[in-house]
């Protein structure tokens, strides 16, 4: 490449993600905030609605499983619409049923709106990892992803205390604390849904704040070393779900999510348990470990440009998850249980964009749309998976910590596929190009 185009891809790049980032970011945070923020309603709901720890549980996953299966169909449809139409359409309609779950009245009704936030919320995140793959080259996409983490581990630290804070307004218009966090979180919401409208272009060619010559700049560096990308689903698709490296990334992202679900909507209940009453004291403690998030976001990434090796530190933050929950386990002290769940997300989180820089190298064009929705439907089932067996292991025993066996037992099998990714990778020819080859 001549100097010209390389001169110019610095600072294009930079405009891309200083105009990119931001909408993205706010669309992720709301997301994070709008399926996890029953996690503070658990208590309440128990008390003003009878939803007992084992419905809790299972309509905790429920969002996750609808989630899950339609996670493929809606990126696909994604890539034929466009990536800006299909995020708004996703963001409002989610807005909307997160703030419907102010009418929760039974089980029933608990089931029926998480299974429909899951159905609304579908191809979200594999849609923004896909647009990574249309405006950043590989180099750059572990930087990109890890900005894009901030969102939810920023929703974590505001989040949880918004959220505690929106339910003091117990009894105010008749409304009862959890009514209010609902509804006032899924309006934000929909504002953010508009805002992603009017302030997200699909691809660069449609970026106004581009000159002609940037834009061709950063389309040609994001497929860079790919093969032509197919147009055709069928006969396409099997060459991104059967590849050993997707799959084996799948698992390792359902082990990741099941522990990260399992903790998470099961954390401030942890907390009440030990005697702390104010919803917003609980948020806000809850919230620390979005500074543990935070933390891994910005130190693995780094480390990746630096040393340039992804798996070894993938297997690093997923023996550190193992050892804090073994931690956890073991200890007595309520300072030092908090303390390790805040680490175990430092390396829960922080492994993420490191995962996703392995896939997005892998895939391109529309096997990119499919295989990285492929790996977040694997990986988001885990999310119906943490909750609803914690869900049925407290309901059994009647005790908040004997499931965390269960999810240490899930972290040793996340450890032993981070060794089987590696020797697979090792074993792929070192040249090999970023699956976009297909039927014509």
């Amino acid at each position: 490449m001549n100097d010209a185009p390389d001169l110019l891809h610095a600072p294009a790049t930079k405009k891309a993600m200083a105009r990119l980032l931001p909408v993205l970011g706010i669309a992720y945070f709301m997301s994070y905030i709008d399926r996890t923020n029953i996690a503070l309603a658990k208590t309440a709901l128990a008390a003003d609605v009878g939803i007992s720890v084992a419905a809790y549980g299972l309509g905790a996953g429920l969002f996750f499983l609808s989630y899950a299966f339609l996670e493929v169909p809606s990126n696909l449809i994604m890539y034929r619409v466009g990536a800006r139409l299909w995020i708004t359409r996703i963001a409002i309609t989610w807005g909307a049923i997160s703030a419907a779950m102010m009418f929760v009245s039974n089980e029933w009704s608990f089931y029926l709106l998480r299974v429909l936030l899951g159905a609304a919320e579908a191809g979200l995140f594999p849609a923004m990892m896909y647009m990574v793959t249309l405006w950043f080259a590989q180099q750059h996409r572990v930087k990109v992803v890890g900005f894009i983490y901030f969102a939810p581990a920023v929703a974590m630290i505001i989040g949880n205390p918004l959220g505690g804070a929106l339910m003091e307004l117990h009894g105010v218009g008749g409304l009862r604390g959890w009514q209010w966090m609902f509804l006032i979180e899924g309006l934000i919401t929909i504002v953010a849904g508009v805002l992603v409208w009017f302030l997200l272009p699909g691809k660069p060619s449609e970026a106004k704040w581009l000159t002609p010559a940037e834009a061709d700049v950063l389309t040609e560096r994001a497929t860079a070393g790919g093969a032509a990308a197919p147009e055709r689903i069928r006969g396409n698709l099997g060459k991104a779900f059967s590849n050993p490296a997707i799959v084996v990334l799948a698992l390792i992202y359902f082990i990741n999510q099941t522990i990260g679900g399992g903790v998470g909507f099961n954390f401030p209940a942890f907390l009440k348990s030990l005697g702390l009453e104010s919803s917003f004291a609980i948020g806000l403690v809850a919230g620390g470990g979005g500074f543990g998030a935070l933390a891994g976001i910005l130190l693995f990434p780094w480390l990746k440009n630096r040393y340039g090796r992804e798996v070894p530190m993938i297997g690093l933050c997923a023996f550190g998850g193992l050892l804090t929950l073994i931690g956890f386990i073991a200890s007595r002290d309520p300072v030092w249980s908090v303390a390790l769940i805040y680490i175990s997300t430092f390396f829960q989180i922080g492994t993420l964009p490191l995962f996703w820089s392995i896939a997005m190298s892998r895939l391109s064009g529309l096997l990119a749309a499919a295989g990285l929705a492929f790996i977040n439907m694997v990986g988001i089932a885990g999310g119906f998976a943490g909750p609803y067996v914690y869900g049925l292991i407290e309901s059994a025993t009647g005790s908040l910590i004997t499931p965390y066996y269960v999810l240490a037992g899930a972290s040793c099998v996340g450890v032993a596929l981070v060794g089987v990714l590696a020797v697979i990778i090792r074993r792929e020819r070192p040249a090999e190009a970023p699956l976009a080859e297909a039927v014509p």
